[in-house]
């Protein structure tokens, strides 16, 4: 305080107490309006935000050659379509059925766009001069799932699957299948009978979606889910062109397995590199370590 005119005044630059105590009372106020409970604890963010798999001769494998298992499904589906009246399909409708297949993966993956199974059959029947207006979209449905029948219980989990999976999820990380598949609600089932289904947060056949890896819009519902950036993620295949591209594609890292070696994968290794090689599953682990 300082005397002026016989007046005492408050030297500038001092707060009465009275106004500090008021401010005081207005600080409190302010922090118990915005910033409830205990101070939040600041976690840093990890690099990987989560894992996105391939699915076969990745996380699982056949345990029968595919050919036999794609004849007997031709067989059994072609003997149900003729036994709800369909009696006028041609003697080698179950060749053609399982040609068609082959023709239609092939297309789709040269057009980026999946051909789905049920399509497939339609157009085969047409093909052979079956009346589209004879065809129940049922029993079309219903021979579809007869032929990839035998497929659905003959994926098992390749060695270390389910270890990997459960020690991935134990460590907070969201995992995704993502495949290339002609049929969704087929490739579900698949999911299921493999046991993979309960460590997995998204499970996406291209059949669902249209798009097929490595087109880079198939990861836009595992990005939209996460809240992650492409270059969070890491995706894990078998494939250089479409699982290790595509993770490329988005700007993920990338690791390639090569449990069993895809013939293709000869001729593109001077021209997909991806950011890590692994022989068997358990090795991911310690280069998700690393990379987090």
């Amino acid at each position: 305080m300082r005397v002026k005119g016989g007046e005492t005044c408050p030297v500038p630059g001092t707060v009465p107490p009275s106004t500090r105590r008021l401010r005081n009372t207005h600080c409190k106020m302010a922090h118990k309006q915005f910033f409830t409970g205990e101070p939040a604890q600041i976690r840093p963010r990890k690099l990987v935000q989560g894992l996105v798999f391939d699915f076969d001769n990745t996380l699982a494998r056949l345990n029968k050659p595919l050919d036999e298992l794609m004849n007997a499904g031709a067989q059994t589906a072609v003997a149900y379509m003729r036994s709800t009246g369909m009696t006028d399909l041609p003697d080698e409708i179950s060749e053609h059925l399982v040609e068609a297949r082959i023709f239609a993966e092939t297309k789709s993956d040269d057009e980026q766009e999946e051909h789905t199974a049920d399509d497939t059959l339609s157009f085969l029947l047409q093909f052979v001069g079956y009346p589209a207006s004879r065809m129940n979209e049922e029993v079309l449905r219903r021979a579809v799932d007869l032929f990839y029948a035998p497929e659905m219980t003959a994926w098992e989990p390749m060695p270390g699957a389910i270890d990997l999976l459960q020690q991935l999820r134990g460590e907070g990380f969201p995992l995704a299948v993502i495949a290339n598949y002609a049929s969704d609600r087929i490739f579900q089932r698949i999911i299921d009978y493999a046991g993979l289904r309960a460590y997995l947060d998204v499970c996406l056949s291209s059949a669902a979606v249209e798009w097929r890896k490595p087109e880079k819009e198939i990861y836009d519902a595992v990005l939209k889910r996460w809240d992650a950036e492409p270059y969070e993620l890491v995706c894990v295949g078998d494939s250089l062109k479409h699982d290790v591209a595509g993770g490329q594609e988005i700007g993920a890292l990338t690791v390639h397995c090569r449990m069993i070696p895809l013939a293709e994968d000869q001729r593109l290794v001077d021209s997909i590199k991806p950011d890590a090689v692994i022989e068997k599953l358990s090795e991911l682990p310690a280069l998700i370590e690393k990379w987090c």
